[in-house]
């Protein structure tokens, strides 16, 4: 999923004081469940700008409503009907969903109430860990399902390196060593010869390098 966290509100209040009608705007997906920007977090967000320009004696409106997801036109629709009652749009998802409700009403002004920070898991309730950059070409078939990309500090395709020590990153001492983890995992799976061959350069025109990226399927399309 992609996580994301809160701005702070400071900066929040500030990019939305030129405005007197807000509509906050959340998403059911991703932000949902690392509880960013779901329903829950737009009322508490909405309820904070009320009480933050109501105490310095400025009129505002602020309208709460969350969408199942935001990088999909068919349910971005469902605003239109009011949405031009607003002079601002305050979203809750993730940097896509900014960024496509923006692309839809090109005369609104859309605004990020949150900073979008990686691909990852529930490592347990409250804590989410990355583990994916989307580099477009997987290798984790050779690498027993552990990504070096994401894990190893360095992204080495073939490690580790020199400064890890007793299991650990030399770039933080607190965080595994992605290739020590890779290679007690390829141990368990009886697949050590994946470690012996070198893993090639890869062809980074899949990843964000080669500029934005763009999937088809011809199959799906109406």
């Amino acid at each position: 999923m992609i996580v994301a966290n809160r701005k702070p509100f400071e900066e929040i209040l500030a990019m939305v004081k030129p405005y007197g009608r807000i509509l906050v705007l959340g998403c059911n997906e991703c932000v949902t469940v690392c509880q960013v920007g779901g329903e829950r977090e737009v009322g508490v967000l909405a309820s904070e700008i009320r009480l933050a320009r109501g105490a310095v004696g400025e009129q505002v409106e602020v309208r709460e409503h969350t969408l199942e997801r935001q990088c999909d036109y068919e349910y971005i629709d469902q605003i239109r009907s009011f949405v031009g009652d607003y002079e601002v749009i305050l979203s809750m998802a993730c940097g896509a969903g900014v960024q496509y409700v923006a692309e839809r009403y090109r005369d609104r002004l859309v605004l990020p109430a949150v900073n979008t920070t990686f691909l990852g898991v529930t490592l347990e309730q409250g804590v989410w860990v990355e583990r994916c950059q989307g580099c477009g070409q997987c290798i984790l078939h050779l690498t027993g399902g552990i990504c070096p990309i994401a894990r190893c500090a360095k992204s080495l395709l073939n490690g580790p390196c020199g400064g890890s020590s007793g299991g650990r990153c030399e770039v933080d001492r607190d965080v595994d060593c992605g290739w020590q983890l890779i290679i007690d995992r390829l141990r368990e799976l009886g697949q050590m010869d994946f470690y012996e061959e070198i893993i090639p350069v890869k062809d980074w025109s899949y990843s964000r390098d080669g500029g934005p990226r763009k999937r088809v399927r011809e199959d799906l399309r109406l």
